[in-house]
């Protein structure tokens, strides 16, 4: 049992006397730990002081403002030293497979499977140069030592978590549960099976270790592991692919060499040559020898011995099959991992290769031509070909916007209308914001242009300079913002949205632009921040003496009677609507029961006069037909010609009785 750790205060400690026995919580003694406690302490203030300048440069308070989601862990408990001494630590250990100390332990457990997969055939097939008493017993130190680490992966590999329903399950009889009912686990049973018991009976063989390469798929997850934790992808899977060519290769190599000592050495042209010549005897040679002969074999490059046995033959035949199928899968895929490196800068070539055709076509040369080629190649060294929006468009709306906040967190700090902003603002203006690339001597604006995007200056340095670019008043560099005023239409600018002033790039300059739209869009949902962005616009207006107030307060008396307005015809159009509803409801009942008495009433006239027919009834012919046109005229709102004379007829009767008279 190793000694407990106590922690205490330096100065109790100095007092106390070093060969003074402590005593634990039980009351036991214990051993000294001085060199223990101070050995402990260095580890937890190098940790303390590590984790504090980590918080430093994360917790940024700019940063911290505009942060959208919340930075909580799956796993975020971090433990002490001290607790893995410590049998409840073990007991109640649940580890994130996303963690970097689980990526870790993957590495080490990939290091003994590859310990095994080579030198477990290389001993079985060169037993007579490595099997030898002399050796076997320090074989014994790496082959235990990685059944050892085996057996704890088992234990790692219970305490493994799973997320149910988005959190890190930390039942740990439930994890172990799962485990044991996985394959992994029969597996990895099997890999571990003590055959070694058999030395004792057929002596020293490593065959009986082969049980040890069942493992491999431990491999496997850690390099879809190593995958997605570096930052060299592509080159990771090439190392992969050429590591599996290589163990194939072995194992070809050791294979022959064994069908050789089977058949004979030397006993053919095919078969490895005698070793009892000195030539090759050794090792090295014996081993180089066969595993040349199985690159060439395999990958069916260059020119081999015939074979001249049957056992020979269909071994050769299975070689070439094995070889034409594993390594035409191989080498199509390290094409495309080539290919997936070069992507990127094949697409913008791509792009240069289009621009040049088009000048090409349309005769376009000289200075043009070469400004063009030199844009070009400042936006690839500068890696602004990248397209952030193609490049994130897979990750959720806030989460993006997180991410480029980190990415232009140095300019946008530097803004100052950004400074006061609202957090839901700033993440929808950042979503919004294009990268543009200017040449030296161009112009991002001139005097009197309709001013339609804002920009904000990300590197470079720019001149705001008369019409004619002679004079220059003022030289922007990072982080300044010119345009905005024109997109945020202030009501009584003098300028009327218009540039009062042109921009001139001096070098290369990479802005940040925002067009009007977006902005509007953007602020719309958020008329707090546009009335601030507002003010802060109408003080540089009046600073430059450029607001009108008069037409100012004109303009916003209008916009609020306009919004007033609207109010008051939407109000009207709610409760027109709610009338109209009720009125629906009303007729609707209504409709149903005269229509349920109308059946009724033709039933009882048929009952009574049989004779008549049932269909195309006339008023003259029955009653029933006046009370049903009667109501149906009722319903629709007019009365019935018969029972309302027109007031014509009227007029004519009263005109021929006074012209008798």
């Amino acid at each position: 049992m190793p000694p407990k750790i106590f922690g205490g205060k330096a100065g109790a400690e100095e007092n106390k006397d070093p060969k003074e026995e402590k005593k634990d919580s039980k009351g036991e003694p214990s051993i000294p730990t001085n060199k223990w406690t101070k050995a402990v302490k260095k580890v937890k203030t190098s940790r303390r002081v590590s984790i504090r300048k980590q918080s430093v440069v994360e917790d940024d308070p700019f940063l911290q403002r505009f942060i959208t989601t919340e930075r909580a862990e799956i796993d975020d408990h971090l433990h002490d030293f001290t607790e893995i001494f410590t049998t409840g630590f073990w007991l109640k250990l649940v580890i994130n497979p996303a963690n970097p100390p689980y990526f870790w332990w993957s590495s080490i457990v990939t290091c003994c499977i590859l310990y095994n997969l080579i030198f477990v055939i290389m001993r079985g097939c060169f037993w007579d140069k490595l099997q030898v008493p002399e050796m076997v017993f320090y074989w014994f130190i790496p082959d235990y030592l990685c059944d050892l680490i085996f057996i704890f992966d088992m234990y790692i590999k219970s305490r493994v978590g799973f997320l149910e329903q988005g959190l890190l399950c930390r039942d740990v009889r439930k994890l172990s549960k799962v485990y044991l009912k996985s394959w992994m686990f029969v597996v990895d049973v099997l890999s571990i099976f003590p055959l070694d018991f058999f030395y004792l009976v057929i002596g020293f063989n490593a065959f009986l270790r082969m049980n040890r390469c069942l493992k491999i798929w431990r491999m496997r997850e850690f390099f879809n592991l190593a995958e997605t934790h570096t930052k060299y992808p592509n080159l990771l899977r090439v190392a992969n692919l050429i590591l599996i060519i290589v163990i194939i290769i072995h194992w070809n190599c050791c294979l022959y060499f064994a069908i050789s000592r089977a058949m004979g050495f030397g006993s053919d042209s095919w078969v490895y040559p005698d070793i009892n010549d000195e030539f090759y005897s050794s090792f090295w040679k014996q081993y180089l020898f066969c595993f040349y002969w199985s690159t060439l074999t395999l990958t069916t490059i260059g020119d081999t011995a015939y074979p001249e046995q049957t056992i020979s033959f269909l071994y050769c035949i299975t070689c070439s099959l094995v070889g034409v199928l594993i390594f035409a899968t191989i080498f199509g895929n390290v094409g495309a991992l080539i290919n997936e490196m070069d992507a990127a800068r094949n697409e913008f070539q791509h792009k240069v290769d289009a621009v040049k055709r088009y000048m090409e076509i349309r005769q376009v040369t000289g200075p043009i031509q070469e400004r063009v080629v030199k844009w070009f190649d400042y936006t690839w060294n500068n890696k602004e070909s990248v397209d952030d929006s193609k490049n994130l468009e897979y990750l959720p709306e806030k989460l993006r916007a997180e991410i480029c906040i980190h990415v232009h967190l140095r300019t946008l700090r530097k803004v100052e209308i950004f400074k006061d902003c609202e957090p839901g603002v700033l993440v929808e203006l950042v979503l919004k914001l294009k990268m543009q690339v200017f040449s030296p001597g161009d112009y991002i604006c001139r005097k009197g242009d309709i001013g339609k995007e804002m920009y904000i200056i990300k590197r470079g340095k720019l001149q705001v300079c008369s019409e004619d670019g002679k004079t220059v008043f003022v030289t922007l560099e990072d982080g300044a913002v010119f345009g905005e005023i024109s997109v945020l239409n202030i009501p009584g600018n003098k300028t009327g949205n218009r540039r009062t002033a042109s921009v001139r790039s001096v070098g290369y300059s990479d802005l940040f632009c925002l067009s009007k739209s977006d902005l509007l869009e953007a602020l719309q949902e958020y008329p707090d921040a546009r009335k601030s962005l507002s003010e802060k616009g109408k003080k540089m207006l009046r600073k430059d003496k450029l607001l009108d107030e008069e037409a100012a307060r004109r303009e916003e008396r209008r916009q609020q009677n306009l919004d007033k307005k609207i109010e008051l015809i939407a109000d009207a159009v709610d409760d027109l609507q709610k009338v109209v509803n009720k009125l629906i409801d009303k007729i609707s009942p209504d409709e149903a029961a005269d229509n349920s008495e109308a059946p009724d009433e033709e039933q009882q006239q048929e009952n009574k006069t049989p004779e008549t027919p049932k269909r195309g009834k006339t008023p003259e012919q029955g009653k029933p037909a006046e009370k049903v046109e009667r109501k149906t005229s009722a319903k629709e709102g007019r009365v019935s010609p018969k029972k309302q004379p027109s007031k014509d007829g009227n007029n004519e009767k009263n005109k021929e009785m006074e012209e008798k008279q």
